[in-house]
């Protein structure tokens, strides 16, 4: 069982730590000014041996700033192309197939960070559809500062003084950056409360927009199409359900919008490469193996 530790004072105050064999996982409540924009904000610190893990599509784009050893490579699965090499802290753009994330061993210290695809694109300031399906090195999206960032957090001691600093430095850059389109933000929190459900028609017919001008602008700012992004929102329902414990299949595909269990069947191979059961038996639930 997980073994929690909540500092109040001191230099982790408001860090909660918890421990999972020799992985120590830190959170610590958002900053009030941050949470429009993201979903997550985790450490991770552990000695790790070499590992590959599966990736699967989440409907957020995540920030991992790398503070020890690199990633080796992260290889999109059913892709053609050999992956990344070696990467240290990187940008995963928004995806709708699994990837697979490896690691050499070592000393491991990564903050993960779990943006909205909206969030993401303020931070960014760029169109979201050059990022779908890949990682990319975080200084080649935001250049040498986020370099000199990643040096900072490094050498700073305590994770509360860390997630100080990230907090001062992301917060002026969301207020400040690209506002997305009313009616994509809009669309995207009706598909996302939906769970992807929400056809693609009644999303323009709810914005005022015609449905090839909805995915133009919608795939510019969110880095999926509408039916793509209802496609990982759906999974994404279905792959926490399976997390929490043993469900009926049928009765799952039919509660998260599918037509039958075959069809769920079907777009878990697609998205995530693993059938719901061989899901369900993992060894660890989806949210932790998205990184580490």
């Amino acid at each position: 069982m997980d073994r929690v530790f909540g500092h109040r004072g001191g230099a982790d105050r408001g860090v909660t730590v918890s421990r999972i064999g020799d992985l120590r996982r830190i959170t610590r409540p958002l900053h009030p000014g941050l949470r429009r924009y993201l979903r997550g904000r985790t450490g991770y610190s552990h000695h790790a041996p070499p590992y590959r893990v599966r990736m699967v599509p989440t409907g957020r784009v995540t920030v991992s700033v790398n503070l020890a050893e690199p990633f080796s490579q992260v290889r999109r699965l059913g892709a053609p192309d050999p992956g990344t090499g070696r990467i240290g802290s990187m940008v995963v753009g928004m995806e709708d197939r699994p990837a697979c994330c490896a690691h050499a061993g070592g000393l491991q210290e990564v903050i993960r960070l779990e943006f909205t695809p909206l969030g993401a694109y303020r931070l960014l300031a760029l169109p979201m559809r050059e990022l779908t399906n890949l990682a990319v090195e975080l200084v080649d999206v935001l250049g040498p500062a986020a370099g000199l960032l990643v040096e900072r957090l490094a050498a700073t001691p305590g994770w509360a003084a860390r997630f100080d600093l990230l907090d001062a430095v992301l917060l002026p850059r969301l207020e400040h950056g690209p506002e997305p389109a009313a009616e994509v933000a809009h669309a995207w929190h009706l598909l996302a409360r939906s769970a992807g459900t929400l056809p693609v028609a009644r999303l323009a017919e709810e914005v005022g927009w015609s449905r090839g001008h909805l995915v133009r602008r919608f795939t510019e700012q969110v880095g999926l199409t509408p039916k793509t992004s209802a496609r990982v929102l759906r999974f994404r329902r279905a792959a926490d359900l399976l997390a929490h414990g043993p469900v009926d299949l049928a009765a799952l595909a039919t509660d998260c919008g599918y037509y039958d269990q075959a069809h769920l069947t079907r777009e878990f191979r697609a998205l995530a490469g693993l059938t719901p059961g061989r899901m369900a038996t993992a060894a660890r639930p989806v949210d932790e193996a998205l990184d580490l």
